[in-house]
């Protein structure tokens, strides 16, 4: 097959998975965020039983592969009657798995504010919860971007994984077209190269942040 021709046939369906891994991408990074956030929260304030249930939560995920929670979720919970469609069992399962070291990159950055600044807050009368909110998570934001970015740049290039539930993200689409095509070289250089413009977006966006969010000094 000419390279045109290949061309022809490939990218339609390429520009098709490059739009279900956004999907993917984009709905977990929100999801994992607001999970994580919330997880950090608990894990900051030392909740009894929250706090003890966080930590193995974030344990958990982190120390078990993405490609296992995958299998877990969608294969695994209907011999128990929880049941998901091969979208939402992916979302779900790249949701879970970020969650856990977003947390970690925001609790990390919480911690990495001085004690001086919690005096400060308490000083000004504030609450434990109203010095985190106003004076610590404002400062801890500036600090984690770096990381988060790098975890959610990472997300992008993990919604491969999906694809061993049935859903046509990118590198499925790159799998079915090599199937009836015989032109594996060409096609996953291009779904590399596809990746790889979309992780400098996001790369772009998080200069954007770290400018915006950067310190005065």
């Amino acid at each position: 097959m000419d390279p045109a021709s290949l061309a022809q046939l490939a990218w339609p369906v390429l520009l098709k998975g490059t739009g279900y891994t956004l999907l993917f991408a984009l709905a977990s990074m929100v999801l994992g965020l607001a999970l994580g956030a919330l997880i950090a929260l608990l894990r900051v304030l030392e909740l009894p039983v929250l706090a003890q249930a966080a930590r193995v939560y974030v344990s958990a995920f982190r120390g078990t592969p993405l490609l296992v929670q995958v299998f877990v979720i969608y294969y695994g919970l209907p011999s128990i009657g929880i049941e998901f469609s091969p979208v939402t069992a992916g979302i779900l399962a790249l949701t879970l798995n970020v969650a856990a070291y977003l947390s970690e990159s925001l609790r990390g950055a919480v911690l990495g504010v001085t004690q001086g600044q919690w005096m400060a807050g308490r000083s000004l009368g504030l609450t434990h919860l109203q010095t985190l909110r106003h004076v610590i998570g404002p400062q801890a934001l500036r600090y984690a971007v770096p990381s988060l970015s790098n975890s959610l740049i990472s997300l992008i290039k993990d919604t491969s994984l999906v694809s061993v539930i049935a859903v046509t993200e990118l590198m499925l689409a790159t799998k079915e077209l090599i199937s009836t095509t015989f032109q594996p070289f060409p096609l996953y250089m291009a779904a590399a190269a596809v990746y790889w413009l979309l992780s400098l977006g996001f790369e772009q966006v998080q200069k954007l942040l770290e400018r915006r969010l950067a310190f005065p000094h």
